[in-house]
């Protein structure tokens, strides 16, 4: 009973007048926050007729009328700015967590361009999706997606948008930076009786012919590798080795090139080959899997008609 005779006391005296002067500034100013928030909102609708970012730019608009009136509260009713410095910290952790994948998005923005992980033009795999960097945003990195239902390294017509915040989350694959090549191979069966030499020669020559600039080329970015990074000094230029088999002797042809033409690349050379191996008139031939009847047991066929 003391308590409620207290608050009807302090009621009637001139704190709640100064209370109801402020309770009546702070809907003032709210009516003025919403009006204007409702007003912008409108003109948005007018002057913008794409959907998508009609949406954005009306949700910015709310989510800034929403601070505005926190700020407004804040400096109403706590004091004027006595409090606003620990306020504005509280509010900030809040945004913080509730906006956690969009900071770490912006963080990852940082990221791309502090280390240079990647950079438009660059052919990259990330978050399993593999293309080529078209855009890079504050939030998202834009890429012409690469492969999926289509075979080897074309294009097959997505634009994927994806989060910078991948970046912390697992391994960039970067086909370019650095060292724009890559290592490929192919594997050529030839058949038992052939001229192995033969073989091997037109097959060094092709890989003379086809892919030598590429080897002089990449030995020169090896060497700033090995500057840059601790690791060997590798071999850039073709190598052939044999191999036995049970149905043939296969060679293997290891090679770099360029990370934007294996495909281009790997076709001409095995179309050279081929050209090659059929001016040999039977000397070299290509092998294919084949299956040998050794044997057939006998058949007893009995053709009496027995009644």
């Amino acid at each position: 009973m003391d308590e409620l005779n207290n608050i009807i006391r302090d009621f009637k005296s001139w704190e709640s007048s100064d209370l109801i002067i402020k309770f009546s500034q702070f809907i003032f100013w709210l009516i003025i926050i919403l009006l204007i928030s409702w007003t912008i909102r409108n003109s948005i609708n007018k002057k913008i007729s794409d959907n998508s970012n009609r949406y954005r730019i009306k949700k910015l608009v709310r989510i800034g009328s929403y601070i505005l009136i926190i700020f407004l509260i804040l400096i109403t009713f706590t004091g004027s700015f006595q409090y606003l410095t620990v306020s504005i910290g509280l509010i900030s952790a809040a945004i913080a967590f509730a906006l956690q994948e969009v900071v770490l998005s912006i963080a990852g923005w940082f990221s791309i361009f502090s280390s240079n992980i990647y950079k438009p033009g660059d052919r990259i795999k990330i978050n399993n999706i593999k293309g080529d960097v078209i855009d890079i945003g504050i939030t998202k990195t834009t890429l012409m997606e690469i492969g999926d239902w289509v075979s080897s390294d074309n294009y097959n017509g997505r634009i994927v948008k994806i989060s910078n915040s991948f970046v912390f989350k697992g391994a960039v694959h970067n086909y370019s930076t650095d060292f724009p090549f890559v290592w490929d191979e192919i594997n050529l069966p030839i058949k038992y009786g052939s001229d192995i030499g033969l073989a091997n020669k037109i097959i060094q020559k092709t890989a003379d012919t086809q892919l030598s600039k590429y080897a002089n080329f990449a030995k020169e970015d090896w060497k700033l590798m090995v500057k840059k990074y601790l690791i060997e000094d590798a071999i850039v230029a073709s190598t052939l080795s044999l191999k036995l088999t049970d149905n043939w002797i296969e060679f293997n042809l290891r090679y770099v090139v360029d990370y934007k033409k294996r495909r281009l690349i790997k076709n001409a050379v095995f179309a050279d080959i081929l050209d090659e191996i059929t001016k040999t008139n039977g000397k070299v031939e290509l092998a294919s899997a084949t299956f040998e009847v050794v044997g057939i047991p006998k058949l007893n066929i009995d053709l009496t008609n027995k009644q």
